[in-house]
């Protein structure tokens, strides 16, 4: 079976969210190139005052997880603008200074386990949200889909094995922080050697901040696998159900994802991070 077998989710179509906000606000944004990076996308667009923001698909509730998070000293974006358009929530954010790394040393990992410690307890006076559903046991929306695993390859249903076993007995992700849900380098911005940004928080929700190093961990144990004892001190103090929970659902979101919208190499890279960093 080839990795294009299964559905793909549509990257993001710019000139048309651009075109629909002029009809629906009367604002005319000039759109300016795609961001680089990113699975499905983003683009630079400049206000009529001459601006320069950033347009996505996202949730608008996640403005205000934003602003307590750059309140705490994380450098996060202000959204300007954030609408339905066409069954597609959008939004257009300021665009902070910097850019990709070029590279991950371990001033960016000590950097990114410093923002994991300010959203610590941030949201411990105001109860409400569920904590971030892992997808263990059913698909996710979209995204985290089981049947691409348990079709793709013996070596794939095997590790869907797995996922479902740690599924069959828990944990959820319960807690009073924020987390950002696809926390890595490749969400980040640096200038001048520095963290300038922390972008994509479209799945921002509370929940424990742990889920997000592992997250950290799992992207780093391919991207720099030099630095994932950094972020190993740091798990070793977490419920280690927990932690192998965590490792679970990033394990099931990549190579799901790479089935369905990359090539076997890819594939077989996510698949091997996955049984490398498996918790016992």
């Amino acid at each position: 079976m080839t990795t294009h077998a299964w559905p793909r989710t549509a990257r993001l179509d710019a000139p048309r969210l651009v075109d629909r906000i002029a009809e629906i606000t009367g604002v005319r944004l000039t759109l300016e190139g795609p961001c680089p990076g990113g699975e499905v996308g983003a683009a630079y667009v400049r206000w009529p005052d001459g601006r320069r923001s950033v347009l996505s698909e996202g949730h608008s509730r996640t403005g205000e997880l934003l602003d307590l998070a750059r309140a705490a000293g994380v450098p996060t974006a202000r959204q300007e603008l954030a609408a339905h358009i066409d069954g597609t929530r959008v939004v257009v954010q300021q665009r902070l200074p910097g850019t990709p790394p070029a590279t991950v040393d371990a001033a960016l990992v000590h950097a990114l386990l410093d923002v994991n410690d300010r959203l610590a307890g941030l949201l411990a006076d105001r109860p409400g949200a569920a904590p971030p559903e892992l997808y263990l046991t059913a698909d996710g929306p979209g995204y985290c889909l089981h049947r691409p695993l348990a079709e793709h390859s013996r070596r794939t249903a095997r590790l869907l094995d797995w996922i479902h076993d740690v599924g069959a007995i828990g944990p959820d992700s319960t807690g009073d922080d924020l987390v950002h849900l696809d926390f890595h380098p490749g969400n980040t911005l640096v200038d001048r050697h520095q963290l300038s940004g922390v972008v994509d928080w479209d799945g921002a929700c509370r929940g424990d901040r742990h889920l997000d190093l592992v997250t950290l961990r799992f992207d780093l144990t391919w991207r720099a696998p030099h630095l994932t004892p950094l972020v190993d001190e740091r798990l070793a103090a977490a419920d280690p159900d927990r932690v192998r929970a965590y490792w679970a659902h990033m394990s099931l979101r990549q190579v799901d994802w790479s089935i369905r919208h990359h090539d076997t190499a890819a594939v077989d890279r996510w698949l091997t991070v996955a049984e490398a960093g498996r918790p016992a």
